[in-house]
């Protein structure tokens, strides 16, 4: 990634995005976290196709923090050089009630980014499939994600583009682990059941909270998600909440835990189709680390003669000595 952060409030998309940004060393910092983040995640999940022609992306814009982050993060790589594709921002307007229509259009054609806005009434129906009080996310998404795929196939597109960020990837582990009696997360990467369009997330390593600071700076013209009145007292609300409370009491908590989920060890699961237990076998021979388990360390040294083991340090109590170690 090009190293030089400095604005150029005049260079035509780059500086209608960036006009009103403010010029702080701790914004530039910002900028450039979720810039490499970005850059890491396209890297290591194999986004681009190298030896392909030059692709072109659907970015999928809701109008929330995260898709403008997203679109803002693809626009300023490319304006470095550092990111090979065409890119076309797309619109879903889904016809719920208030949803302003004219915020999109208008910040895309301030940009000079070329757009499609596809208006499909996928509000009715979910209104009338859905019973009252019930959440509408899991219709309204899979309806809006198969419009999504037809846009991409008639504007020529390889892939549609996700705001999805590290945040949402954990709380829909959480979900899946808690409700679901599965382990699994957002993919950054994926391929459509039809095998013919790609589901990308670059932001998958950019933690919420940078976003939402960017987007603040920025003075994106942020759409509210609640217009269609099904948002309060979601089991991911519930699941961000609990990731709330971790990050609080232990700070760098919401990082391990996404270092966990790029560490699997599928061989201390318990998922015999994602591991051959059957191939497992003792050898004829016993080896010189005999009766250790696998994955438990060296064995520990021979005790002296006469030796004696000192009774345990007792744990101190609730309230007594230092608290967890900060990360």
């Amino acid at each position: 990634m090009a190293d030089g952060f400095q604005l150029d409030t005049t260079d035509g998309t780059l500086g209608a995005l960036y006009g009103g940004a403010p010029d702080s060393v701790s914004f530039r910092k910002l900028r450039k976290r979720l810039l490499r983040q970005t850059q890491e995640a396209i890297s290591a999940y194999s986004m681009i196709d190298k030896a392909a022609p030059r692709p072109r992306w659907l970015v999928c814009l809701s109008g929330g923090k995260d898709s403008y982050a997203l679109l803002a993060a693809l626009l300023d790589l490319k304006w470095q050089g550092a990111l090979r594709v065409d890119l076309l921002a797309c619109n879903l307007d889904q016809g719920q009630p208030g949803f302003p229509k004219h915020i999109l259009p208008e910040f895309l054609t301030r940009l000079g980014v070329p757009f499609r806005i596809e208006t499909r009434d996928t509000y009715s129906v979910v209104t009338e499939k859905i019973p009252e009080g019930k959440t509408y996310c899991s219709l309204c998404s899979r309806l809006r994600r198969g419009h999504l795929y037809r846009v991409a196939r008639e504007e020529g597109c390889a892939a549609i583009v996700l705001g999805h960020h590290r945040d949402d990837a954990l709380e829909t582990f959480l979900l899946n682990l808690f409700y679901g009696g599965t382990l699994g997360a957002m993919p950054p990467k994926l391929l459509n059941e039809d095998g013919d369009v790609l589901v990308l997330r670059p932001l998958i390593h950019c933690a919420e909270e940078d976003l939402a600071k960017f987007a603040e700076a920025m003075k994106f013209p942020i759409i509210p998600c609640d217009l269609c009145g099904s948002q309060d007292g979601l089991q991911r609300a519930a699941m961000k909440r609990m990731l709330d409370e971790w990050e609080a009491k232990y700070p760098g908590r919401r990082a391990t835990m996404w270092r966990a989920l790029q560490n699997v060890k599928k061989t201390q699961l318990a998922d015999a189709a994602l591991f051959d237990f059957a191939a497992l076998s003792p050898r004829a021979e016993p080896s010189p680390a005999c009766g250790r388990g696998e994955g438990e360390g060296p064995s520990s040294p021979a005790a002296p003669s006469g030796y004696a083991p000192s009774p345990p340090t007792p744990l101190p109590q609730a309230g007594e000595g230092s608290g967890p170690a900060r990360r």
